[in-house]
């Protein structure tokens, strides 16, 4: 048994977006004339105020290893680093007086900063 399998037994490798997610992502393409072939590109980086950053991209080219989800009219890749700390992950957007953003419902998050940019593992 893999070390990822006896950590997160429960998790699966798939990475999934709300409707409203995918809505704004739509809209943010055609504000800025970015053309469909664009890939979202989904990732974790060093840093931030609990460890993990996410970074979310449009990205037109494709990475050794990469993971694509297919959501309507909307691809998302992930590369094989970002996929271990977001599988199970849904990206959602919130618009209400709480806040306005793209928002990761990650599972793996064992903390998350206040303004829920950044995680811990």
């Amino acid at each position: 048994m893999s070390t990822e399998t006896q950590l997160r037994p429960e998790m699966t490798e798939e990475v999934l977006i709300t409707p409203r997610a995918i809505q704004e992502v739509r809209k943010i393409r055609a504000e800025n004339s970015i053309p469909e072939t664009h890939a979202l590109r989904l990732g974790v980086k060093g840093g931030g105020c609990s460890g993990l950053s996410y970074v979310l991209a449009f990205d037109d080219g494709r990475r050794e290893g990469d993971t694509e989800f297919r959501f309507e009219d909307v691809t998302v890749k992930v590369d094989p680093k970002s996929l271990f700390y977001l599988s199970g992950t849904t990206l959602d957007f919130s618009d209400g007086l709480n806040g306005h953003g793209f928002v990761f419902n990650n599972p793996n998050a064992a903390r998350t900063c206040g303004c829920g940019s950044s995680f811990g593992v």
